[in-house]
């Protein structure tokens, strides 16, 4: 019932329904939030709870499928001829970023146009972290796609341009992008190469690299009149107002040391990982499983886990090396490798002795977790791991004292 970031969804079907595919089985009357719709057609065989991979207790429906595929009745392509109807449209699809945040879409396009002066809709297709080639497949197989959502987002949302970047490892993305733009002569979107360097599909660092403006501290995009979507996200906008059919399928890379052929699949949104292990080649059985990529993924220690609208890949590992923690030797390297110019030894110690001053005082807030400061460290120490349960911390002690004012 978390899909992305923002407010669980509540069950809307009970134990017996018989579901259709594209059926909205899940909705919150949150604004942030995204509804979720049934990737399959069968029977609800039970609702319960599920430990996910953030460790948290999630509600789950449990539906067994059929062998054919029936499509929901209400299934019909939306009805746009405003703002306010691309933003109602959006909203119904069950659209979260794609890219892995999970942000839902539609409150990235209710930014009020009188507070922000939104000029540029930059398309985020870095796909900066190794393996991952989910983006790049969507820029050779859905080009089309990827121009007509984004003119739909300038059409209706008023934005002058849209600029969609790639990183210059991917040259054939880059020219098959020119090369439909030109034939679709379109004037306002345009291809800006980027450096191969990670975390280049931050959102700051990419806004840099597309416009050279700078998001200040503590800001978004918007400040600086940009929006940010994901590429496959942006696609799926012209898909679902081509067809009506909501997010009840994704894109994914399987890769990893002990995978015969590394490939993208189309993958039924809920579908277990033990199902999909059961169609992947694999040489031999993992000891490690990583949902997403190898530098902000999660291990995934449970074969029931599903796939969810924000994996983007799954690796599967075999005897990785591993690696004990020893003393920070005061290098500096990861000082240097922080893209945020951050002082991760310094979290990690402020964390360690709970001084929340120094937590707060050092802007652990800022760590987007891209996890360089934790490959880069000669000692092995899990710097990364540390801010997040740094941030986590704050987050909850903000929670409680605003909990208490309002009492």
């Amino acid at each position: 019932m978390t899909q992305g970031i923002g407010t669980p969804c509540v069950p809307l079907v009970k134990v017996g329904d018989f579901i259709k595919t594209g059926q909205l089985i899940a909705d919150s009357e949150a604004f942030v939030s995204a509804p979720i719709h049934s990737s399959v057609t069968g029977k609800v065989s039970a609702e319960r709870s599920i430990l996910d991979i953030n460790g948290n207790r999630d509600g789950a429906i449990v539906i067994i499928p059929e062998q054919k595929i029936t499509m929901c009745d209400k299934i019909k392509p939306p009805v746009i001829e405003s703002r306010a109807d691309l933003i109602k449209a959006v909203r119904n699809s069950g659209l979260v970023g794609l890219g892995g945040a999970g942000f839902p879409t539609h409150v990235k396009l209710s930014y009020d146009p009188e507070k922000f002066n939104i000029d540029t809709l930059v398309i985020n297709g870095a796909e900066c972290e190794p393996y991952i080639t989910s983006d790049y497949r969507e820029f050779m197989e859905n080009a089309e796609d990827v121009i007509n959502g984004a003119k739909l987002v300038m059409k209706w949302c008023e934005i002058e341009r849209t600029i969609i970047g790639i990183e210059k490892s991917n040259p054939n993305a880059i020219r098959h992008m020119r090369e439909v733009i030109e034939e679709k002569n379109e004037k306002n979107i345009t291809v800006c190469p980027l450096p191969t360097n990670f975390p280049q599909g931050a959102e700051k660092v990419l806004v840099y690299n597309t416009t050279r403006r700078v998001v200040k501290e503590r800001q978004l995009p918007m400040s600086v009149g940009c929006v940010i979507l994901n590429v496959s996200s942006t696609a799926f906008i012209a898909q679902y107002a081509r067809t009506g059919i909501p997010l009840i399928s994704r894109r994914l890379t399987v890769d990893g040391n002990i995978v015969n052929k590394a490939s993208n699949y189309s993958v039924p949104i809920g579908m277990t990982l033990g199902e999909l292990m059961k169609k992947v080649d694999l040489r031999l059985q993992p000891d490690r499983i990583i949902y997403g990529g190898p530098m902000m993924g999660k291990s995934v220690y449970d074969p029931d886990t599903p796939i969810c609208k924000t994996t983007g890949a799954v690796l599967f590992f075999k005897n990785l090396p591993e690696y004990k923690p020893t003393a920070c030797i005061r290098c500096g390297k990861c000082l240097r490798a922080c893209s945020m110019n951050l002082m991760p030894t310094e979290f990690m110690k402020a964390y360690e002795m709970r001084d929340l001053k120094m937590m707060k005082k050092l802007r652990v807030d800022l760590c987007m977790e891209c996890g360089s400061c934790s490959y880069i460290c000669p000692a092995r120490r899990n710097l990364t791991e540390r801010n997040k349960l740094a941030k986590e911390l704050l987050q909850k002690l903000e929670k409680n004292n605003k909990e208490i004012k309002t009492k």
